[in-house]
């Protein structure tokens, strides 16, 4: 059996990892940590799924100078780390959704804002090292929105477009994936409202991972 779509290509933070609140926290203190002006968690959250550097000049666009981001930086993995430290759990239903998705013969793949160093302690922390056939990180080629991510993984998959789809909880993931014409997936329970991710007309919107899950079984045909 097999579906039109051959892989499915997952954001992160906020749409496999609840990290949400995690993050504008991190960086909220990390701002206090350098006497920084403290902006709401909405405009915190608003930057999650930019890489870091990207989402440090949005947040603060005034500030110029190379230093101030380097230890912004410092200040934010540390205090991000200590909420790794209390094991960030998964959405409900991910865990077993993904074991039900490659069981099913889906090649899993993430596109994550998150630093490559910062995945690889993710993945590491839910033994999850060998469940993605490709991960690609905003530090190691171009932050989304700019698909080139996606591009990447269709690349080492040798995929098309179409054969391909992307699930995520920004306008990032949508904006990304619009962008080549690939397929997206909208979750409404993580950092950005379902409102502004329809507007890039998701194929599908969820309010649980296990509806995306039942969602694809049944895409699949012999």
């Amino acid at each position: 059996m097999k579906s039109s779509y051959q892989a499915i290509i997952f954001d992160w933070d906020g749409t496999l990892l609840d990290s949400t609140l995690a993050i504008a926290e991190s960086l909220k203190e990390a701002a206090t940590d350098l006497q920084l002006p403290i902006l709401s968690r909405n405009e915190y959250q608003n930057i999650i799924g930019l890489g870091l550097s990207e989402a440090l000049q949005t947040l603060y666009p005034s500030l110029s100078g190379g230093q101030w981001q380097i230890e912004m930086r410092e200040r934010y993995t540390y205090h991000f780390r200590q909420w790794e430290q209390k094991q960030l759990a998964c959405f409900d239903g991910v865990t077993q959704g993904l074991s039900q998705l490659r069981e099913a013969g889906f090649t899993l793949a993430v596109a994550t804002g998150k630093s490559r160093q910062g995945l690889n302690r993710a993945l590491a922390a839910k033994s999850w090292d060998d469940l993605f056939e490709v991960t690609r990180c905003a530090d190691e080629t171009h932050s989304k929105p700019h698909p080139q991510m996606l591009w990447e993984i269709l690349e080492v998959l040798q995929l098309q477009t179409h054969q391909a789809l992307m699930v995520g909880d920004t306008e990032f993931d949508m904006a990304m994936a619009s962008d080549i014409g690939m397929d997206c997936v909208a979750v409404s329970y993580g950092a950005h409202h379902l409102d502004r991710l329809q507007k890039y007309q998701p194929v599908l919107c969820v309010d649980h991972f296990s509806e995306l899950v039942k969602w694809l079984q049944k895409s699949l045909v012999v």
